[in-house]
């Protein structure tokens, strides 16, 4: 049974910092991209940023520099350190493992069931 389960949300000021995480289980871990998305009420859901099997990043221009995700593969988590949080990052969190087909795997999506994170006074 695949299980992704986020962790580390709640409610913080403008400008504080939050670190959320995602401990995998059931896939093989390092054979995934791992990644963030977000949806605040009333928009759809957006990625936040990505993190390759190999380690490479990317973000979306909203999050660069304030943001930063980081996977350890020995423990099958990845982290979002989230740092000068604004108002508008309030959302659902999610956790998402993906993996393109290739000759040794099969094509698979996975998701958590989110965490909330508000950012407000």
């Amino acid at each position: 049974q695949v299980q992704l389960v986020e962790s580390g949300g709640g409610l913080v000021q403008p400008g504080g910092s939050l670190r959320l995480s995602c401990a995998a289980s059931g896939i093989i871990f390092n054979s995934y991209t791992m990644a963030w998305y977000r949806q605040a009420p009333g928009k759809e859901r957006e990625l936040v940023a990505t993190i390759t099997n190999s380690g490479t990043a990317n973000y979306a221009d909203s999050v660069k520099g304030r943001f930063t995700i980081s996977r350890d593969n020995t423990r099958e988590t990845v982290a979002l350190q989230m740092n000068s949080l604004k108002a508008e990052d309030t959302a659902v969190y999610y956790c998402n493992a993906n993996r393109s087909r290739s000759y040794y795997y099969t094509a698979n999506v996975f998701w958590g069931q989110g965490t909330q994170v508000t950012v407000s006074l």
